[in-house]
């Protein structure tokens, strides 16, 4: 067979050759909306390789960018890659020291960052190790460019760029490097290969995955800037599939707007996002028309079963369950009913089905270990998940005397306390970290959490562990009610009684406005358990 090289530029590539004809759409800081197309995208990424180039930037560097979701930030993904350089996605929504950290572990020696980040960056400049800064858009007086940056357009237009040779890369050169977010210490970097990034477009691609094509408009609404949207700007860009990327405004009704004026048919973000675009639709019937949308994926954390349900049954849209880790590239599984389950189950069954993590992509393989043996595969016994496969993590980047996330027969441990059914659906019952031990047995905060947002009445709830001077730690809960909700506490400790054992019900169920999350939309448990650490308790 011939020696062919899976890599970015090979993404590219098929693009230019093929030539599709579906849009990209960005929108813009004054909310008005961007056309281009792939052609117009490939040549620009080859002058972005140049530009970047002609600064220094050599086979291996890290380029980062500090960017939300649009036509620029798309360049740089390919043009980076085109440079044979290493992409880095630097997360916003950090505060500045990790920032900080993240730019200097990382070695970065060029930044790409948006004009209205320049106050960001202003935070943590000097301390990170960028050579050139190189702004996307204008500058304003309230924001002035640091000393010495540069402008893109200006750069991409200098005409005395030479068109730069084609880079001699390998499938097994580095790519990409994401950093996860910290929640158990010191972001750790996780570098993908050229090959992973390639096989996992490949895999999320597929029918039983996310199921994409070039007739396909695709919206990520999960920022550029985590696990790289979910790999979606190369599954779109390998597939010639239309892209709308909504840059920094994702306020609800104007999501509803992009998706009803470009089509969109495949859209994916966490679950926060689709529990407001769910209320926002239950309480503007008809307003909208959605009849293009094939699929929501929801992702990140747990989908609640009620959230699925109300999608389907209230206005025809199907959701998607997936399940993954920065260190997957991320996606590692799509829950879909099989055939013959999807015809022979009834519909509360299949819902219950898709509202688990569901079955692994092709090429990636689960196991669930306790105690060092292994879990059979019958739905009930828990184990912590461990998985391997061409787009897996054999380790971290630079990570110097941590605990090898690896097992010595070469599965990574997700941290994640699962089970696995007969047919290979996986369930997660919670991170190892938030499991609650009470009275020597355990508590799943993730099956508390998704029975209390199940309830018509309540729009979000997260469960943590509070210390209990006889039962050794309890479970208290915060819950969003939805507009208008009258339900009481009482009425949803019933509601968890008519579930669970009476032990497992919360001690205490907190009312509150909001729940804190964390830069990339998911519940932050620490901060919850500082806020209830010293609630009395027994």
């Amino acid at each position: 067979m011939m020696d062919f090289q899976l890599t970015v530029p090979a993404i590219l590539r098929r693009t230019e050759t093929l030539g599709s004809r579906q849009p990209i759409v960005s929108r813009l800081p004054d909310r008005c909306l961007g056309r281009t197309t792939y052609a117009d995208l490939s040549a620009r990424a080859h002058r972005v390789a140049a530009a970047l180039r002609h600064l220094g930037i050599r086979r291996g560097d890290r380029v980062a960018t500090l960017a939300w979701n649009h036509v620029g930030h798309l360049e740089a993904y390919f043009g980076i890659s085109l440079a044979g350089a290493v992409l880095h996605t630097l997360n916003l929504r950090l505060h500045p020291d990790e920032l900080a950290y993240i730019a200097s572990h990382a070695e970065d020696r060029l930044l790409i960052v948006d004009a209205a980040l320049l106050p960001l960056l202003a935070r943590f400049r000097d301390r990170a190790p960028f050579e050139h800064v190189v702004i996307m858009g204008e500058p304003d007086m309230a924001a002035p460019a640091p000393p010495g940056a540069l402008d893109y357009e200006g750069l991409l237009s200098d005409t005395a760029l030479a068109p730069m040779p084609t880079v001699d890369l390998r499938e097994d050169d580095a790519a990409a490097l994401c950093y996860t977010t910290g929640t158990t210490g010191r972001p750790k970097g996780v570098l993908y290969s050229h090959r992973a990034i390639v096989l996992h477009a490949l895999g999320c691609a597929l029918p039983d995955a996310f199921d994409l094509g070039e007739r396909d408009i695709v919206m990520p609404v999960v920022p550029m800037f985590h696990a790289n949207a979910w790999g979606l700007p190369y599954t779109a860009a390998l597939l010639g599939a239309g892209l709308v990327l909504p840059g920094a405004h994702l306020d609800v009704a104007g999501l509803v707007e992009l998706i009803a004026w470009e089509g969109v048919t495949f859209t994916a973000a966490v679950p926060t996002v689709w529990l407001g675009l769910l209320q926002w639709l239950d309480d503007h019937p008809g307003a909208v028309d959605l009849s293009r949308l094939r699929t929501i994926v929801s992702g990140g954390a747990p989908a609640p079963r009620a959230m699925i349900e109300g999608f389907e049954r209230r206005h025809g849209v199907r959701v998607v369950h997936s399940w993954g880790m920065t260190e997957m590239t991320p996606v590692g599984t799509v829950s879909r009913p099989a055939p013959d389950l999807d015809a022979a189950l009834a519909p509360e069954a299949v819902h219950a089905l898709r509202a688990k993590q569901g079955r692994p992509l092709p090429l990636v393989e689960v196991r669930a270990r306790h105690d060092g043996a292994l879990v059979p595969w019958d739905g009930k016994t828990m184990g912590e998940l461990e998985v391997r496969g061409p787009w897996v993590a054999a380790g971290y980047y630079l990570d110097e005397g941590a605990d090898d996330p690896v097992t010595p027969d070469g599965w990574f441990r997700t941290g994640d306390i699962v089970t696995i059914d007969t047919r290979g659906y996986i369930s997660i019952q919670d991170r190892a970290k938030d499991l609650i031990k009470s009275g020597g047995e355990w508590i799943s905060s993730v099956a508390l959490e998704t029975a209390l947002m199940n309830h018509p009445d309540v729009a979000e709830a997260a469960v943590v562990a509070v210390k209990h001077p006889k039962w050794d730690e309890r479970p208290v809960a915060a819950v969003v009610l939805r507009r208008d909700a009258t339900v009481t506490v009482d009425a949803l400790r019933e509601h968890l009684g008519a579930r669970f054992p009476r032990w497992w019900v919360p001690d205490v169920i907190d009312i509150v406005e909001a729940i804190p999350k964390t830069s990339v939309g998911k519940f932050q448990k620490s901060a919850l358990r500082d806020r209830y650490r010293d609630v009395t308790l027994g």
